[in-house]
């Protein structure tokens, strides 16, 4: 795919690239990632001014959302990657490859650092969501820290930097520039800064910013922070709608090829029929969220990927108002058993998210698809089931995409199996085709695959 950027785009490579430090602050959906690389090739294999870079990210998004990225775009088709997650024996074998990029999950960082054994000779570091180095007492930020000083160039990325409060910067920034902007010691940027606000005693509870304190923060950090939100760039009401893949497993890949060639499963738990084309994407969706209900009305849990993905999702959000949008019952199951959340259906739940006052919500399209006025609680909708329905998909994303949105913006996540249904269903809606004539074209081209 040829990468075609925005001028906003164009300006946060350009930045990267001309500075040795970068805090890059940008709102989920306006491309961190793709940004990063570009700046990460050019310096590479136009500059030379970097050999080996380290990235450090959630563990599913190192382990698939950067490599998915680096094989996405045609420019960056010289770029080489080492994902360094999994077992020990996997880790390792990772890091004796010769490759541009090395992909860490922020929980390995220590154990690369003082146990691996490998030398730690990057050049470059990317911190993907700096916001989980805001602990200057983790270990991973301790073990970091004590390599910084040889690290030439070092990239922090985060939607959200200070999700807790301006406290959290200090972490952040001191990993960054090693204290130059903040101060070395957390104790010298709280008496700079803070005062103390609930106290028992002598003990500070929470501390309280002092007048012009935020102000005199954010232009401490200028030179070094880009800081971009949605609205920043994009007309009001604007739509931002993005992918975000995942990957089936052989074995769940497997009972996924069985059930499209033979209409038939066969599963320890049960056995699942498709006797048409509706019943036979109806199953293959499905099984494309995780789950799918047998003959007799159970329901057998296939793989847990779109939950996985929905909870980095939401990580990466930082505290900011999410809803989702489901479709199957075992969807809404599921979701509730991971996460803490809360259904939109009566005028309380409606009241309670445009009041900022509900993190996670959830809704059904054939349910909340009309009628209802969510823009003033959030700017995020998730759709973690796919609807063949063109109707019941613009109109529950206008329940946030429409006048009277705050935030200007509206981003609009669907997490897609790679190489299943959920492919044909985005391309139907893309597409504008009709519910029924792209469900007929999805099973045809399905079939055709066998």
């Amino acid at each position: 795919m040829i990468f075609k950027p925005h001028d906003y785009q164009k300006y946060a490579i350009r930045y990267i690239e001309e500075h040795e430090v970068t805090a890059l602050l940008l709102d989920m959906g306006l491309g961190k990632t793709i940004i990063t690389l570009t700046a990460i090739n050019d310096l590479i294999n136009d500059s030379f001014e970097v050999r080996k870079v380290l990235i450090i990210a959630p563990l599913r998004v190192a382990r698939d959302t950067w490599p998915a990225e680096i094989k996405k775009w045609e420019h960056l088709r010289h770029l080489t990657a080492a994902v360094v997650v999994g077992s020990l024996a996997e880790r390792k074998a990772a890091l004796s490859k010769k490759a541009d990029l090395y992909i860490i999950n922020r929980e390995n960082v220590q154990w690369l650092i003082e146990k691996s054994g490998c030398r730690f000779d990057f050049d470059m570091v990317v911190i993907d969501e700096l916001s989980s180095f805001k602990n200057h007492q983790a270990k991973r930020f301790k073990s970091l820290m004590k390599k910084r000083p040889g690290i030439k160039r070092i990239v922090g990325l985060t939607g959200t930097p200070s999700s807790n409060g301006l406290m959290d910067l200090w972490a952040e920034f001191r990993l960054l520039d090693m204290g130059e902007r903040l101060g070395r010691f957390i104790s010298q940027y709280r008496s700079n800064y803070f005062r103390p606000d609930k106290m028992n005693g002598q003990v500070v509870f929470s501390y309280k910013l002092l007048p012009g304190a935020e102000k005199q923060l954010y232009e401490r950090i200028a030179d070094i922070t880009i800081s971009m939100k949605c609205t920043d760039h994009l007309v009001m009401p604007e739509l931002i709608s993005t992918e975000c893949q995942v990957q089936l497993s052989d074995t769940e890949r497997k009972r996924y090829d069985e059930l499209k060639k033979d209409l038939v499963l066969q599963l320890p738990d049960g056995e699942i029929t498709a006797a048409n084309a509706a019943a036979l994407t109806g199953k293959l969706v499905q099984m494309a969220n995780g789950a799918v209900y047998s003959d007799d009305g159970s329901t057998m849990e296939i793989h847990d990927r779109k939950l996985d993905a929905l909870e980095d999702l939401i990580e990466a959000a930082n505290g900011k108002p999410v809803l989702v949008a489901y479709w199957f019952k075992h969807d809404l199951e599921r979701i509730k058993a991971r996460f803490d959340v809360r259904e939109i259906k009566s005028t309380a739940d409606i009241a309670d998210w445009n009041a900022e006052k509900i993190p996670v919500a959830l809704i059904h399209p054939a349910s909340a698809g009309h009628g209802l006025n969510l823009q003033a609680g959030g700017s995020t909708l998730i759709w973690f089931g796919l609807t063949w329905s063109l109707e019941l998909y613009q109109q529950t994303n206008a329940r946030l995409w429409r006048q009277g949105q705050t935030a200007e913006t509206v981003v609009i996540q669907h997490i897609v199996a790679k190489d299943t249904v959920d492919e044909h269903i985005m391309k139907a809606l893309a597409k504008k085709n009709t519910t029924q004539r792209a469900l007929m074209d999805a099973v045809e081209a399905e079939l055709e695959d066998i």
